[in-house]
């Protein structure tokens, strides 16, 4: 059987050298609610380790040059780096500021304002880490406006601000992040955190910006089941109003279930949109038995996006 192998991955190695689609999952093992960015003219992947809540207590990240060949980072954040979190730590969420990478996780999956837990910041000189604990504490440890503290997405706006835009539990909040990250700035009117929960939201939000225009983004549905899926909004500001327009990312029953809590990355030279997305495998009916993968994301003549095809093929290669 060990010579069977062997010729096997020497028949197989130039095939994979040649490949000129990424493939659905992009890289193996259960990992799930992936953010993807471009730093420095690499594409990067930052997702939850998928195991019970309790083995959740690490985060891998992995790198690319051209889509096709992905590099892991392993740990690049653990339990051991945040003294304040033990349960579990996923949903990351990453943004680059004055040279430094700051990277902002759920942790923990506190049900009350009587835990400790939800939103922690980590911070490194590097993309790959290794992040230490910015604050010594959570960012966000209470539920405002009814929204839980998971699920985070750092915005930042076209005049520099950075947004922390958040929230399970059918409830979303938008709050603007002060310059080093260790706290909030309050709204004109004096409120720090603001509800812009849109309809048929459930949580893991995202936001970019089009044409001036702000998509906000969103899963609804229960991330364990196969009806899960990812809707959107636009506004003309990240504090909305978001009005729901509909479901642009769901389920193949031919290719996959429970397609969501996702991101978008956009090769602007090319003018070319990926949405980075978790799905559960045909067959697998454990709930953390989700794998990351790529699909193309276009638009129609008026801006809107058009419904994401989930495909086995993934994307082709695409260097910066």
């Amino acid at each position: 059987m060990k010579l069977k192998r062997f010729i096997y991955l020497l028949l197989m190695f130039p095939m994979l050298s040649q490949a000129q689609t990424s493939g659905n999952p992009i890289f193996p093992g259960w990992y799930a609610d992936p953010e993807a960015q471009i730093f420095s003219k690499t594409y990067w992947v930052y997702p939850t380790y998928s195991a019970k809540y309790r083995e959740q207590v690490f985060m891998d990240a992995f790198s690319s040059k051209d889509l096709i060949t992905w590099k892991k980072h392993e740990r690049i954040i653990d339990t051991a780096s945040i003294k304040w979190a033990n349960k579990a730590m996923w949903a990351p969420s990453i943004t680059q500021k004055d040279g430094k990478y700051y990277l902002f996780f759920g942790a923990n999956d506190i049900q009350s304002d009587n835990e400790v837990g939800g939103i922690g910041v980590a911070v490194s000189d590097k993309p790959q880490g290794p992040f230490k604990d910015h604050l010594g504490k959570p960012l966000v440890d209470k539920f405002y406006n009814k929204a839980q503290p998971i699920d985070q997405y750092v915005f930042k706006d076209k005049d520099g601000s950075y947004y922390l835009i958040y929230g399970g539990w059918s409830h979303c909040n938008i709050a603007k992040l002060n310059n080093d990250f260790t706290g909030f700035v309050p709204f004109e009117d004096g409120s720090t955190f603001k509800e812009i929960t849109p309809e048929g939201y459930t949580e893991g939000s995202f936001m970019f910006m089009k044409n001036g225009k702000y998509y906000f983004m969103w899963s609804e549905g229960g991330w364990t089941g196969p009806n899960y899926y990812v809707a959107y909004a636009i506004a003309d500001s990240p504090l909305g109003p978001f009005k729901r327009i509909g479901r642009i990312l769901t389920q193949d029953p031919e290719i996959a279930r429970g397609a969501g809590h996702h991101s978008v990355i956009n090769d602007a030279k090319k003018d070319l949109w990926y949405i980075v997305y978790h799905r559960r495998p045909i067959g697998e009916k454990d709930g953390n038995h989700r794998v990351t993968c790529i699909d193309m994301m276009t638009f129609d003549k008026d801006g809107l996006i058009n419904p994401v095809k989930i495909t086995k093929e993934g994307v082709k290669k695409n260097k910066l």
